[in-house]
C-alpha cells in the first residue's frame, strides 16, 4: 500500500535530477488523539526543483509542512536539512537554517505597511537591542537602510512597489500571496515551502506568482515544495509531483506519470483531469 521507499525525484525539465538532496523526511508519524494525520510518510526534495504536493483535504499535507518546518514535533521519524537532523528544532531555528514557508491564509502584519512587513523579516537586526540604538546609532541606521534597499528590490521584483506604503491588511488576496513570497525572499532562503499559493488568487496575479517561482528556481537556485489544489498549476509548474493519501505518500512521479496513475485519477482527480486532457 505505502510506496514511501520508492524515492526517485526528477528535475524541473523532466528526467532524473542530479541535484543533491536538500531536504528529506523519513518515516514521519503524527497523531492527534485517535487520528493519525501523518502515517510513516517519507519524501526527498532535491536542490533546484519545484516539487508539488497534492492530495484531498485531510490527506495530511499541511500537517506534514508543520512537521517539516518545526511548527509541531513528530511522534516518530526524522527530518534532515542539507544532511543535518532538524527533527527537534523549533520553527525559528529551521528558519535560520534556510527553510522558509508561507501559509494557506497569509500571515501579514495588517497594521504595518507592505514595506515594513518586508523590513521586519531579516534576523539579527541591531535596532532590536536598545543599547545599540544608544551606543551604535550609525550602525543601526546603516543596517536599516540596507534592509530598506533590499525590501525595495523585492517589491520591484514582485511588481508591488506601487503599494509599498499601503497597509498590508488592505491588499487583495493575490497581493498578500505575493507579499508572503516577498517575505521569504528577505530571508535569503535555500528552500521555500508554499501552502496553496494559488488559493484565492486571480489569474493575472497567479501568472505573476508562478513566473516568479520559476525565475527564482532557475536564476537564484531556490528550491520549492508547494501544496496546491489547482491541478493545472501543479501540472504546469511542478516536477516531480508527490501524492499523499490518508497521511502517507501514495506515489511520486512526473506530471505525466501522476496523470496516468489510476489510483490518482480515481481517488483525487475523479477522472476529470484525465478526461480534460484526452
Amino acid at each position: 500500500m505505502d510506496e514511501n521507499t520508492d524515492l526517485n525525484p526528477v528535475d524541473v525539465q523532466g528526467g532524473e535530477s542530479n541535484g543533491e538532496v536538500i531536504f528529506s523526511a523519513r518515516d514521519l508519524v503524527k497523531d492527534f488523539g485517535g487520528l493519525r494525520a501523518v502515517d510513516h510518510c517519507s519524501l526527498e526534495v532535491r536542490r533546484g526543483t519545484i516539487t508539488g504536493l497534492i492530495g484531498p483535504n485531510g490527506a495530511g499535507k499541511t500537517t506534514l509542512f508543520n512537521l517539516i518546518t518545526g511548527a509541531i514535533q513528530p511522534d516518530s521519524g526524522t527530518v534532515h536539512l542539507r544532511g543535518r537532523d532538524v527533527t527537534t528544532d523549533r520553527a525559528d531555528q529551521v528558519f535560520s537554517k534556510g527553510m522558509c514557508r508561507t501559509f494557506q491564509t497569509p500571515h501579514e502584519h495588517g497594521s504595518m505597511s507592505v514595506l515594513e512587513n518586508l523590513m521586519l523579516v531579516p534576523e539579527g537586526q541591531l535596532g532590536e537591542h536598545i543599547w545599540n540604538n544608544w551606543f551604535r546609532p550609525a550602525a543601526v541606521r546603516r543596517q536599516e537602510e540596507e534592509n530598506r534597499a533590499k525590501a525595495q528590490d523585492v517589491l520591484e521584483f514582485l511588481e508591488l512597489e506601487h503599494v509599498r506604503d499601503e497597509y498590508a491588511g488592505n491588499l487583495s488576496g493575490g497581493q498578500k500571496k505575493l507579499l508572503e513570497l516577498g517575505r521569504t525572499l528577505m530571508a535569503d532562503p535555500e528552500i521555500v515551502l508554499l501552502d496553496e499559493p494559488g488559493a484565492g488568487v486571480n489569474r493575472t496575479l497567479l501568472k505573476r506568482l508562478t513566473d516568479n517561482i520559476r525565475y527564482l528556481c532557475r536564476e537564484r537556485g531556490i528550491t520549492f515544495l508547494l501544496i496546491e489544489h489547482d491541478m493545472g498549476l501543479i501540472m504546469s509548474l511542478c516536477n516531480p509531483v508527490i501524492v499523499m493519501s490518508e497521511g502517507y505518500r501514495l506515489m511520486q512521479g512526473t506530471p505525466d506519470e501522476v496523470r496516468a496513475d489510476q489510483r490518482v485519477l480515481e481517488a483525487y482527480l475523479g477522472g476529470q483531469y484525465a478526461a480534460a486532457e484526452s
